[in-house]
């Protein structure tokens, strides 16, 4: 996949299962790639995944549904094209 055509979904949720759900159930909808899990405290583990916006949706949206039925979902949201300087930062 072409970096600068990619866009970055997260997903934030209470606790380790929740994100693990949310990754597994990420990747088997879309065809979209893991970048990156980040622990921040108190159980928040957020994960990114890189990939076309249309499959970052679909992905972060299937996770949204799946994850609430295991843990606590926090946050979610997708980037589209996301500013290079942020991906830098980010290491993404």
């Amino acid at each position: 996949m072409e970096r600068n055509m990619e866009a970055l979904g997260l997903i934030e949720t209470r606790g380790l299962v929740g994100i693990i759900e949310a990754a597994d159930v990420m990747v088997k909808t879309a065809s979209v790639e893991i970048v990156d899990f980040e622990k921040t405290g108190d159980g928040i583990v957020t994960v990114k995944v890189r990939g076309p916006v249309a499959d970052c949706r679909a992905a972060v949206d299937a996770a949204c549904s799946a994850v609430g039925k295991v843990s606590e979902l926090l946050s979610a949201h997708v980037i589209p094209l996301p500013f290079s300087d942020l991906e830098e930062n980010l290491s993404i």
